[in-house]
Formats: structure tokens, C-alpha cells, sequence
């Protein structure tokens, strides 16, 4: 089974976590930036944390086997905090490097005035700069926020393919699945969605345009999610292209548009040694 997990923070986990990872199957993942679970109080705190995305994290990875990309923003949550405004500015000189490869994580938290400025300035920043966009939508309120998310992307000029709406669930899916934005759905331990639900979800909608993430971070979760998914879709019914088609050929899809992924056409269209033992996983 081959993966790209489109959606894990990297920073937060161990090296035991790569080293499974890689014994799943995981050959990629997108990182995108967030919040640190306490408040960062300036801009150079920002700074530092994107160097090591597109530096340490990368190096760190590749000691394991997995391709490291990420994405670059001011997340929704510290985007009402004052003293964060200033990383609005700075951000354009990490959207030029390589491994970047969405802006992201944008979006809501609250759905504040100050949410509002923040989502509409980066969605013009990856117009700008080309690249796809990775939007977060809140944890509250849900219908609204994604209902109002696909506003502002209108709005924006970004183009829906370009464009994956994050944590969705059974509520918000077809609203985005209707929009021609992509579906991404993040699968947890106890929150957003589950195995069983995303197996629901990709027989009622199909496998086009959704990615399927693990999410994982400093709390509880599990980066070995997506392959967990795998399996539940082998279980199913879903045959191994299937699998393959969500799991690995969408990530590379969506994020292939920003013109960044270094994977050859063997690594993206051929087989994978681990194909063979796909359907028990490993």
C-alpha cells in the first residue's frame, strides 16, 4: 500500500512514528503550518518554525524514506492575535521555496473580522504565487464556517480545483463536493471522522477529488490513519485501485499543481513493492 499522507505535522511526532510510517507504506506528506498549542508572541517565532519546515523537517524525513513537503501560512487561530499580523508580510519570501507546496493552513477558527482579513490576504497570495490552497474549516459551527469558506474562495479568484476544503464530515461534504473544490477529510482516534464513516462517505460520493489525512499532531491522534483507511476500504469492497487512487494518485494530483513535487513518472504512475502485500496491509 503506497500513501501520501496530505495533511500531518511532522514536527510534533517522534521518529518511531517515520520509521511505522514507513513500514505502512507512507513514502510521502504535506506538512502544513499550525499552531503550537500555546500562543506564539511574534513574528520571528513564525520564522524560525517555517525554517525548519522547509529545512530540518525535510532532512529528518528523508532519513526514513519519506518525501516531506509542506505548506505555508498564518493559521486561523493566531490570525487573531495581534501581535501575529506582521507574518502576513514575511510569508511571500517562503512561498517562493522549494517544498513548499500549498498555502495552508488558512481558513476559520472563530470566524472573526480579523479571521476574515487574514483568510482573503493569503488566498491572494497563492493566486500570486500559483500554488493550490489548504483550508481548515472550524471546529464550531461548522456548516456556517465551510458555507462561508466557499464564499470568500469565490470571491478570491482561486480557482475551486485548487482549492481542498480540510475536516470535513457527513454535514458539510456536499456543499464542497457541489462547489468543485477538493473534499479532504481527516481521520481521528475520537473526533472529526473515522474509518467506518470515510468508507460511507467515498461509497455515496466516489473517490474523485478527496483526500484522506491523518491530521496528526501533539494530541491525540494516529499518523498510521490513512493506512487504516486503506484497509477499511479493502473490507468493503473497494478494490486495490481504489485505495491507490485515494490514498496516494490525488495527493499527488492536488498538490501537483503547484509545480514542486519531485517524484518521477515510476514513483507516481508505477507499482510499489508494498502493492503486492496491499490487501493485509503490512
Amino acid at each position: 500500500m503506497r500513501i501520501f499522507d496530505p495533511h500531518i505535522h511532522m514536527t510534533s511526532r517522534t521518529t518511531d512514528d517515520y520509521e511505522e510510517m514507513y513500514a505502512a507504506g507512507v513514502r510521502a506528506v504535506v506538512e502544513p503550518a499550525f499552531w503550537l498549542g500555546q500562543p506564539r508572541t511574534n513574528v520571528g517565532s513564525f520564522t524560525d518554525y517555517f525554517d525548519s519546515l522547509i529545512g530540518w523537517e525535510r532532512f529528518r524525513a528523508a532519513q526514513f524514506g519519506i518525501r516531506h513537503y509542506c505548506a505555508m501560512a498564518l493559521n486561523p487561530k493566531e490570525a487573531n492575535d495581534p501581535r501575529c499580523a506582521g507574518v502576513l508580510d514575511v510569508l511571500p519570501r517562503y512561498l517562493a521555496k522549494d517544498g513548499v507546496v500549498a498555502v495552508g493552513e488558512v481558513g476559520y477558527d472563530s470566524m472573526t473580522p480579523e479571521e476574515d482579513e487574514a483568510f482573503a490576504r493569503q488566498l491572494e497570495l497563492a493566486v500570486r504565487y500559483g500554488l493550490p490552497a489548504l483550508v481548515h474549516t472550524p471546529h464550531r459551527d461548522k456548516l456556517t464556517g465551510t458555507r462561508r469558506t466557499l464564499d470568500v474562495i469565490r470571491e478570491s479568484g482561486l480557482s475551486p480545483e485548487r482549492v481542498v476544503i480540510d475536516h470535513l464530515n457527513e454535514t458539510t461534504v456536499s456543499a464542497v463536493a457541489d462547489s468543485g473544490c477538493w473534499m479532504g477529510f481527516s481521520i481521528y482516534p475520537d473526533t472529526k471522522m473515522d474509518e467506518r464513516r470515510m468508507v460511507a462517505i467515498l461509497r455515496e460520493y466516489g473517490t474523485d477529488r478527496v483526500l484522506v489525512n491523518s491530521a496528526a499532531d501533539w494530541g491525540r491522534s494516529d499518523p498510521l490513519k490513512t493506512q487504516r483507511t486503506g484497509r477499511a476500504m479493502l473490507a468493503a469492497g473497494f478494490d486495490q485501485s481504489d485505495v491507490d487512487k485515494v490514498l496516494w494518485l490525488n495527493p499527488i494530483a492536488f498538490y501537483g499543481q503547484s509545480g514542486r513535487l519531485e517524484m518521477d513518472d515510476a514513483e507516481v504512475h508505477g507499482t510499489f513493492a508494498g502493492n503486492s502485500i496491499l490487501r493485509g496491509g503490512s
